[in-house]
């Protein structure tokens, strides 16, 4: 592959948990708490995951045609997480398609860590031209196309298979389409992933045990809503007090990926984590819609396709370090509950009203139409 001087490369898979170890308050290691307005999180505590680091796969061969002919020109992509997350790698997967396939006279520039603003601002930025692309959750986006409010609803993805279904189909399509004379442009929807449930009181697998838990949770009110409903007493705060709140009681609990309860060490003030997967977010990647629409047709089909390449990779890095975060939890004394699907089927049942509260703002077709989609009708 082409070398350029405008980017940096990806960094190997056995080096991700050395830098890993130093998280700071500007962008989390593997993934993160999305707040609402688009701070982007993994921002706290610093991580001990481990000495060998886990082992992921390869970017996938570079192929398709070379468009050598056209312009030259630099594409600024800021992210907020840190440069060695499944969000980053894939960006470096992005780049080298770009490189390559276009014999060098695209070159990618890649801002982690917040650098370039937080979620909003960098899509403020898109809009008005000062930077080309960025890869936000869907909660800042919602202002803009208020049927991403989908993706805060719990339980709504059974398993990221049925997620990547709807999200690179017809349904998915229709909130990308959605973003048209917006300034923003949007081209593909990568993975932030499950959230899950840790606390320092005892081990949950059902709805009951939820019951009267201070958890610590998004300012979010979708969210809010949910440990509400299951009889928890939710306590919305910046991901940067986390840490110090559950060490001092202040809250019994919190919810994240795993690979963020890692990172963040929530496992040294939690003793207790259970896999309910309540919730599942993407990420979406943008572009400027002005800057894209200035391009040659053979451009834009160009970056469409190496958006569509690099977010099937980010979607499986991510899921490779979410199940090794998992397993350093177990491995570390972390008590993890892994629950049934009857289990699983309770908590669902549970925050079915959830749906209807949110129903309306949502959009009730909408809605149905994803639930039918799914089989879950």
């Amino acid at each position: 592959m082409r070398s350029t001087p405008f980017r940096r490369r990806a960094l190997p898979a056995s080096f991700i948990l050395a830098s890993m170890l130093t998280v700071t308050a500007c962008g989390g290691g593997f993934g993160g708490d999305e707040e609402e307005g688009g701070d982007n999180g993994g921002d706290g505590a610093t991580g001990t995951a481990g000495a060998s680091g886990p082992d992921l796969s390869e970017p996938p061969e570079i192929e398709g045609e070379v468009i050598s002919d056209g312009e030259s020109y630099e594409i600024k992509y800021g992210i907020g997480l840190a440069e060695d997350s499944p969000q980053a790698l894939s960006v470096d997967y992005f780049a080298d398609i770009l490189d390559e396939r276009s014999d060098g006279r695209i070159t990618v520039s890649l801002f982690p860590n917040s650098q370039v603003g937080d979620d909003l601002q960098m899509m403020n930025n898109l809009q008005s031209g000062t930077l080309e692309m960025t890869m936000p959750s869907t909660s800042p986006a919602t202002s803009i196309v208020p049927e991403l409010q989908l993706f805060d609803l719990p339980f709504l993805f059974p398993t990221p298979e049925e997620a990547d279904a709807v999200l690179d189909g017809e349904i998915g399509q229709s909130m990308l389409d959605s973003f048209e004379g917006s300034g923003i442009k949007g081209l593909a929807f990568a993975e932030n992933g499950y959230r899950q449930l840790t606390n320092s009181q005892h081990a949950v697998s059902s709805p009951e045990d939820v019951q009267g838990l201070d958890i610590r949770v998004m300012e979010n009110p979708i969210q809010v809503s949910i440990w509400e409903t299951l009889g928890a007493n939710p306590t919305s705060m910046a991901f940067g007090e986390v840490f110090s709140a559950l060490e001092q009681g202040v809250v019994d609990g919190q919810e994240n990926p795993w690979s963020t309860i890692l990172t963040s060490r929530f496992n040294e003030v939690q003793d207790y984590a259970s896999e309910t997967r309540h919730v599942y977010s993407p990420f979406i990647i943008m572009i400027g819609e002005e800057f894209y629409n200035g391009l040659s047709e053979e451009d834009q089909q160009l970056i469409q396709e190496a958006a569509e390449q690099s977010r099937d990779y980010q979607r499986q890095i991510s899921r490779e370090m979410d199940t090794y975060s998992k397993e350093q939890l177990a491995s570390q004394g972390m008590e993890v509950t892994e629950l049934s699907e009857e289990e699983l089927a309770a908590f669902q049942e549970a925050t079915q009203p959830v749906y209807e509260q949110w129903r309306d703002e949502i959009g009730g077709d909408l809605i149905d139409s994803v639930q039918e989609e799914l089989g879950q009708r």
